[in-house]
């Protein structure tokens, strides 16, 4: 099973017990987040797409740690005018351990339960 979320403008494809660094989001290491914005969700049985999100899906992960990605260097300069300008720029991100994906049909069955009749 997987899902494709999106967090912080970009789609990440999430997998249980897998971890992954997406864009920088509030939470201390341990504490556990809930990524809604599901885009898509498949298993073997097929993929379901969300228009735009799929409803009922969530992603519920663990925060791992924050951290910055490696140095990006930009330059520009215009030729014969002695003008030169670089700058480098790290992203922060928060690495994820992924828990749990619950599909629609499973949160049906599961918050449906037994109603007590």
């Amino acid at each position: 099973m997987y899902m494709i979320v999106e967090s912080g403008g970009m789609q990440f494809r999430l997998e249980p017990n897998a971890s992954v660094k997406i864009p920088k989001i509030v939470g201390e290491p341990g504490e556990h987040v809930a990524l809604g914005h599901v885009l898509a969700c498949g298993d073997t049985s097929g993929v379901v797409l969300g228009r735009p999100f799929v409803e009922g899906a969530i992603a519920h992960a663990t925060v791992i740690g924050h951290g910055r990605g490696p140095k990006v260097r930009g330059f520009k300069f215009k030729r014969r005018k002695n003008y030169r300008r670089h700058w480098g720029h790290r992203q922060w991100f928060t690495e994820l351990k992924v828990d749990e994906l619950v599909t629609p049909s499973e949160k049906a069955t599961t918050a449906g339960g037994d109603n007590g009749t």
